[in-house]
């Protein structure tokens, strides 16, 4: 285990904390917490940084510099991540650095396609975040997430890939045969085609107290914070692939996990419900909801339980809750744009588009598989509606979509 080099001071009710600690999870990069509400000595040091002034976080570095209160953007330049490209036009542009994202990369880059992939956090999307992959063609004893992520990245850098992180991308137009996309800096991108691979993210319960305690003991990403429940009780909410395999994870930490789930049964794969039906360290809770999240001191203590059957409610006391409850695609950049959405956010694609005859935009062709509702772009991986949401297939999408995308640019 690598020895953390870096230190977050700071407090559990700290938004900017959270945010600032996510940014490392999500980079996989190791650091130590101290909450200064605790630890009398690290308060004083904040204060004594900061001129007297306790403003949290402060993130102190391996060479002795620090940081108090920066962006994403100054995190990403202070470790070294590249936020600027090197020009403004390419063949392709790509929105999302996960497997669909850097599959079409590494295809089209090896084809000659000049091509720049813009990611908002860390390369390798959620598959990155996955302790390991066992389902992945070709590694039969499994693989560590962040491994097929980085192997993944250094495969696309190869090819000649140009790759930028902890870039937001705000916004999308078209005009003539480019399309342009807008960052959070101010930035302009523009490509003869655009593939939109920005994937999901997960969904939240919206009751009361879930957002009161986001990051602090509220939580959607086992691999970023089980570490911090070593010993301890957590909840896991959902019944599916993530919510089961992400309890496994937990008991490597916690001393118990409790699965509540809504219905009677689960719904992932029968290999993972056995694991986790004979695994000592968990609790099933069948027909249970959460009707709310419940804390002292900036932290969360307890859930209110539900009986969906019998509307009985009951208290839980917990160290930490992890929600796993399905996905919302990451579409909001779209907002105004000609990309056509389904009803719950994820970008229509091929023939799905064309039940009530030709699009105009199209000259009488009909769009190609992966191609959305605006010629040249296209969609690949979560983000798309009728995608698995499994990384085999998100990278098979990719590599059909770096095809279609090559023929597409012999049009253009």
């Amino acid at each position: 285990m690598t020895e953390p080099t870096i230190t977050v001071y700071g407090a559990y009710w700290c938004p900017d904390c959270r945010r600032s600690k996510q940014f490392l999870g999500e980079h996989q990069i190791p650091y130590n917490w101290i909450d200064i509400e605790q630890d009398a000595d690290a308060e004083q040091f904040v204060i004594q940084t900061n001129d007297g002034k306790r403003i949290i976080p402060t993130i102190v570095f391996g060479d002795g510099s620090h940081l108090t209160e920066p962006s994403n953007a100054d995190l990403a330049k202070k470790l070294g991540l590249k936020t600027t490209a090197s020009r403004h036009h390419y063949d392709l542009v790509i929105v999302g650095g996960g497997p669909a994202g850097l599959t079409t990369a590494l295809y089209t880059a090896r084809e000659g396609i000049d091509t720049l992939v813009i990611e908002r956090a860390a390369l390798g999307g959620q598959a990155a975040a996955t302790e390991k992959l066992d389902n992945m063609p070709g590694f039969p004893e499994s693989i560590q997430g962040i491994d097929f992520a980085n192997r993944l990245r250094q495969q696309a850098e190869k090819f000649g890939v140009e790759l930028l992180q902890a870039q937001d991308v705000t916004g999308i137009h078209s005009h003539d045969n480019y399309h342009c996309v807008t960052t959070g800096d101010g930035s302009e991108y523009s490509g003869r085609a655009l593939l939109i691979a920005t994937g999901s993210r997960y969904r939240r319960l919206n009751v009361p107290g879930e957002s009161d305690y986001i990051g602090a003991g509220v939580h959607f990403c086992a691999t970023c914070d089980g570490p911090f429940y070593k010993g301890k009780e957590i909840a896991v909410v959902g019944g599916g692939n993530s919510a089961t395999e992400e309890s496994l994870l937990l008991t490597k930490f916690a001393d118990k996990v409790t699965i509540l789930v809504r219905g009677g049964e689960f719904t992932a794969s029968k290999i993972i419900q056995e694991k986790v039906l004979s695994e000592p360290k968990i609790e099933v809770r069948w027909h249970t909801e959460v009707a709310e999240f419940g804390g002292a001191d900036s932290k969360l203590n307890q859930l209110t339980l539900r009986n969906s059957q019998t509307n009985r409610e009951e208290a839980l006391a917990v160290d930490g809750a992890f929600i796993f409850i399905g996905l919302t695609p990451n579409t909001g950049f779209l907002a105004g744009s000609a990309v056509q959405q389904n009803p719950w956010g994820f970008l229509v694609t091929g023939h799905d588009l064309v039940h009530d005859g030709p699009l105009a935009p199209f000259g009488g062709r009909e769009p190609s598989a992966l191609e959305t509702s605006v010629p040249g772009i296209f969609a690949a991986g979560d983000v798309r509606a009728g995608s698995t949401k499994q990384v085999a297939s998100a990278a098979g999408e990719g590599a059909t979509a770096a095809l279609l995308i090559r023929e597409y640019l012999k049009t253009v």
